[in-house]
């Protein structure tokens, strides 16, 4: 079943790969290079065709690989010459005739391997080592070549090269398996002949569509595939050094063994390790394997994310300079904010305060500071425009204004990373786009922070607008009280209701003081059962004497409500009744409970107000019909009704006076809500 499998794999792969080459040759255009590609097909097709005929371990069958190989070698440089002449590294040219030598050096030794016999296993296995090598660097020289495609408009030669890629890494299991076997694993020989025929597929298919697919391998998995590579050229440079230990050190062989083997791991890990090292093959592979040294859309997640952790995590400030810091591999900034006419630091991250020269920015002026162009320290470009002081601080490498609107932000002055390198276009392009985000960050949050105070101060003036309408009510109650003294002096009566009102004044008034206080949040208390006639009946002798108030209440009705609030909201309405009244008119208090309603009626015969006063100015802030009046003491109370749940409702005649009714949630004498009382 296996050597079935083996042959009709294989023979349709040498079909597949020869009507490739055929059709190659008919109809290639001058996207890639013709022959080269029919070349390679064709010699494919041969070696495909030979494991079939005459098996994969005969010397005929191993010089076609090599053929096939240095075919696929040879399309690979000449796909460099004819569609990346100008961005070929100077040393591509080395290095796949290093490559290439390989392949001779391996196929020699099949070669001797068959023409002398006794040479032994050990240079069987060196062939195989030797073919090990040549598929790992083909998978290395296949991930840059693609690399380097991405950066032009080659788009069909990019399924090709993945299809090489393919070749090289079912060639590369193969060779592994049979190496750690110490046979020749028929099995994957079988499947190998499948998968040399659905490559021929992919290419056709890549090849029949210009390669316009769009399919882009992503750096996560780029640095994923390389680090598999690395780690399968470290296991085959292991396995030869332990093979050459094992053949010159006698007796102590193993012992050389072990201890290469742990001290190579050991070597190996603590090169991993090592931060510098890291980040110096972060550049080279940026640089040799990808059209952009960043991967944009990655990075800009990673910046948005960095900006928008919940609170809690950092100040914004700080994440604002970690965010461009990681951009390009920065282990430390500092944030510079308008001070006047120069900057001072606003913020650090991964650097302390003592580490910067005192007074670090106050010597750089505003107007010398280009919003758009960022200045690099080491190398001198545009450093000139930052004053001596600013490079004070020894890891400045970098600084990135944050302009926005027109107008500077601030400024983040960033270390050195742990491999120095020159900035380029690149690099600066970033840097500006992100110095604009950051910058509108830090603007929203300064504005942000300027409307919270606005807030604060419109707190205060609301409460001192309040504050000035009852202080005005009790300055009339108190004006009365000291006009009617010179006629009732001598009145017990009076000058213990005299007492008892500028007792009742200096309280509220003490009240107000509190609630004008900065500090002071007026604490809603829970809705309790309120008798409404007792309460109606204290805001009437408030203004006993000054004015006669009326109160008729039907049987005992009950609210839900805050006692102090609702009195609050009486008396606003019986003072505007008042003042509304002409002297000696009476103001009706009518308390009744309807339904689920309770209902206060505040009645006058004054004044009253026209329909389009009420609908369009009753309820408005510093808006009153009064001559001296602040227009506080409505909107107030419909807010004091709003916050206990009910309402007010207005009926009005100009001429005729005015009812004002407050309509609040009903109780039951059992009720408790709160802090309910019976």
């Amino acid at each position: 079943m296996v050597a079935t499998l083996i042959l009709w794999g294989h023979a349709l792969a040498a079909l597949l790969f020869g009507a490739l080459g055929l059709w190659t040759l008919r109809t290639g255009d001058g996207a890639l290079p013709r022959r080269p590609l029919a070349a390679a097909l064709g010699l494919t097709a041969l070696w495909a065709l030979a494991v079939a005929g005459i098996g994969d371990n005969d010397l005929i069958t191993r010089i076609a690989l090599a053929g096939r190989n240095l075919a696929w070698l040879g399309f690979m440089a000449a796909l460099y010459r004819h569609r990346l002449a100008e961005q070929a590294p100077a040393s591509i040219g080395t290095v796949y005739g290093v490559v290439a030598a390989v392949i001779a050096a391996a196929l020699a030794v099949d070669i001797a391997t068959v023409a002398a016999p006794q040479m032994g296993e050990d240079v069987g296995e060196a062939a195989a080592l030797l073919k090990m090598m040549v598929a790992v660097a083909a998978l290395v020289l296949v991930q840059s070549l693609h690399g380097a495609l991405a950066s032009t408009r080659a788009i069909a030669a990019r399924p090709l090269v993945l299809a090489l890629g393919a070749l090289w890494l079912v060639d590369m299991n193969v060779l592994a398996l049979s190496y750690l076997t110490d046979g020749w694993p028929t099995t994957m020989i079988a499947v190998r002949g499948v998968a040399m025929a659905l490559i021929a597929i992919a290419i056709a298919a890549g090849l029949q569509r210009r390669g316009e697919w769009p399919m882009q391998i992503s750096r996560a998995v780029a640095y994923q595939a390389l680090s598999l590579v690395a780690i399968g050229l470290y296991f085959t440079l292991l396995a030869v050094a332990t093979r050459t230990l094992a053949a010159i050190g006698g007796e102590n062989a193993r012992l050389f063994q072990t201890a290469f083997v742990f001290g190579s791991t050991a070597a190996i890990l603590t090169l991993i390790s090592s931060s510098w090292l890291r980040a110096w093959l972060k550049v080279k592979l940026a640089k040799h394997f990808f059209r952009h040294r960043y991967d944009y859309r990655a990075e800009w997640m990673r910046f948005t994310e960095t900006l928008g952790e919940p609170e809690g995590s950092a100040p914004l400030d700080e994440r604002i300079v970690k965010a461009v810091a990681d951009l390009i591999d920065s282990p430390s900034g500092v944030l510079l904010v308008p001070q006047g006419e120069t900057l001072g630091v606003g913020a650090a991250w991964n650097v302390g305060r003592a580490a910067l020269p005192a007074g670090y920015g106050e010597s750089w002026r505003l107007d010398r500071i280009d919003p758009g162009h960022v200045l690099e320290f080491d190398t001198g470009a545009g450093a000139d425009g930052a004053p001596p002081s600013i490079r004070g601080w020894s890891a400045a490498w970098t600084a990135v204004p944050l302009p926005h609107h027109g107008r500077l932000t601030g400024v983040i002055v960033l270390a050195r990373p742990p491999v120095p390198r020159a900035l380029d276009w690149e690099d600066f392009d970033l840097l500006k786009a992100a110095g604009r985000q950051v910058a509108s960050h830090l603007a929203e949050e300064r504005a942000l922070a300027a409307l919270a105070e606005a807030e604060r101060f419109d707190e205060f003036n609301r409460r001192f607008a309040f504050i000035m309408h009852d202080i005005k009510n009790l300055v009339s109650q108190l004006t009365l009280v000291a006009r009617n003294a010179e006629r009732h002096a001598d009145n017990p009566a009076f000058r213990a209701d005299m007492v008892a009102t500028l007792q009742d004044s200096a309280g509220r008034m003490n009240a107000m003081l509190a609630r004008l206080s900065q500090h002071h949040r007026a604490r809603r208390e829970e809705p309790v059962v309120t008798p409404l006639a007792p309460l109606a009946r204290r805001v009437a002798r408030a203004h006993h004497g000054h004015h006669p108030i009326e109160v008729s209440a039907a049987g005992d009705p009950l609210t839900m409500a805050d006692p102090a609030r609702l009195e609050t909201l009486i008396g606003h309405l019986v003072q505007n009744a008042v003042e509304a009244s002409t002297p000696g008119a009476p103001v009706r208090l009518d308390i009744a409970v309807v339904g689920d309603e309770a209902r206060i009626d505040v009645i006058d015969t004054g004044c009253g107000m026209s329909p389009a006063f009420v609908r369009e100015k009753l309820f408005k802030p510093f808006v009153s019909s009064k001559p001296g009046g602040f227009g506080i003491g409505a909107f107030e109370a419909r807010k004091l009704a709003d916050e206990m749940g009910g309402r007010i409702e207005v009926e009005s005649t100009e001429g005729r006076g005015s009812r004002f009714r407050i309509v609040l949630p009903a109780a039951v004498p059992n009720q408790t809500v709160g802090k309910a009382a019976a």
